[in-house]
């Protein structure tokens, strides 16, 4: 590792409240090697994939820079003679390389901060590495790319402009609506918010509102990289990433592909969240049942493989009366095990399991999608880089349903 990492004694901790001492025995609980069968889906296994992930970034970045100076080749000479004289194409590469470096620099860091939080030794992670690379099992370079973007979503100023501000605006709003009276103690107002990614929706919830805010997020690479947050993030913009370097596509310029975002844009003060990580349908059904005020699903409910046990496990966690606030598309994965329509959810959802639809949102939520139903629809960008030649946009959907009192 990079020999400017921080040692472990200058490194800044993680919150330390009861709450999260608590929930991080539970946590360490759950990754012993001799909790259920040791195998890729084991918790501790999938935690140490990311850790290749993320200690294999540059490698894995560089293989792929190669093919495409291979491919450069192929060109004619006189045609890759008029890119060097007047572009300096093969410049590019050698740039970019710097720059992964400085990106693995980052991923070290990510990893240290890792080993020292979740209580694993280098040796242990070696040894993991070893025996996958033994098998021919590479470090996964997407997963790690896109983590590192979502950087850029949730924790950078152009972030905030391109995808979070009007998404927070409908999102935060609708709060205030459902509990007028919170500022007289807001942290009595309890707020799940599964798929948490990098915890920044909640951080708003809880710094902004001083609603006592839990996050759960299944993703390792998003959780590792939430850890480092949470122990790093505490003054604006005192790190940096290359988040657009691994992709060639849709840049107007050179500067804009190589450009540099520093993070966090605002600080993060861990202590007022809790993260819990793993399967939001496993951690939350417990007993004693978990009793949450409202549960936010913002970009969430698509990534079920089986939509019908989100529904029941956001049922099971809401106290009675409570609210279920949805703001996310409807773009389902590979193989999931159902994939309902708008129109079907909504019908299960009120029919099947007794909530009730409220019309409590404002104009900044969207039109109403559904005639005689209230839900309603807005633009939602998601693209990570907004001085790219392309745009990506949901139609995300919008709604507030309450659980009975029953």
């Amino acid at each position: 590792m990079n020999q400017q990492l921080v040692s472990q004694s200058q490194r800044p901790s993680a919150p330390e409240t009861q709450r999260h001492t608590e929930e991080k025995k539970r946590l360490l609980d759950r990754l012993r090697r001799d909790k259920g069968n040791w195998n890729t889906n084991h918790p501790r296994h999938r935690l140490l994939d990311a850790l290749h992930g993320y200690s294999r970034y540059h490698q894995r970045q560089t293989e792929e820079l190669q093919r495409l100076r291979d491919l450069y080749t192929k060109a004619k000479k006189s045609q890759r003679k008029l890119l060097e004289k007047h572009i300096h194409y093969s410049e590019k590469f050698t740039h970019i390389e710097r720059l992964i470096r400085r990106n693995q620099d980052l991923c070290d860091r990510i990893v240290a901060n890792a080993l020292q939080f979740y209580e694993i030794g280098q040796s242990e992670l070696d040894a993991h590495i070893r025996e996958l690379e033994a098998n021919g099992r590479k470090a996964d370079k997407v997963a790690v790319s896109q983590t590192l973007k979502h950087i850029v979503r949730d924790w950078t100023e152009s972030g905030g402009a391109y995808e979070r501000d009007a998404c927070f605006s409908c999102l935060l709003k609708t709060l205030d609506t459902l509990f007028p009276d919170a500022d007289d103690d807001a942290s009595q107002v309890k707020v799940l918010l599964p798929g948490s990614g990098l915890g920044r929706l909640g951080r708003d919830m809880a710094q902004k509102r001083g609603y006592q805010v839990t996050l759960n997020e299944w993703s390792m690479y998003m959780n590792i990289l939430y850890r480092y947050l949470e122990t790093h993030a505490h003054s604006p913009n005192t790190q940096s990433l290359h988040p657009f370097i691994d992709t060639w596509s849709h840049h107007a310029t050179t500067a804009d592909m190589q450009r540099p975002l520093t993070f966090p844009d605002a600080p993060l003060n861990a202590s007022e969240l809790l993260l819990t990580e793993g399967d939001f349908t496993t951690v939350f059904n417990v007993e004693p049942r978990p009793q949450y005020d409202v549960i936010v699903t913002y970009f969430f409910i698509d990534t079920a493989r089986n939509l019908a046990s989100y529904l029941d496990t956001i049922k099971m966690a809401l106290r009675p009366g409570g609210y279920w606030v949805n703001l996310g598309p409807l773009l389902y994965g590979s193989a999931p095990f159902v994939q309902l329509t708008l129109e079907d959810i909504v019908t299960v959802v009120e029919q099947g399991l007794g909530f009730t639809f409220l019309d409590v949102a404002g104009p900044e939520c969207g039109e109403i999608t559904l005639p005689g139903k209230l839900v309603r629809g807005m633009e939602a960008a998601y693209g990570f880089d907004d001085r790219a030649l392309t745009r990506n946009a949901y139609n995300a959907q919008f709604w507030v349903a309450r659980r009975s009192l029953q």
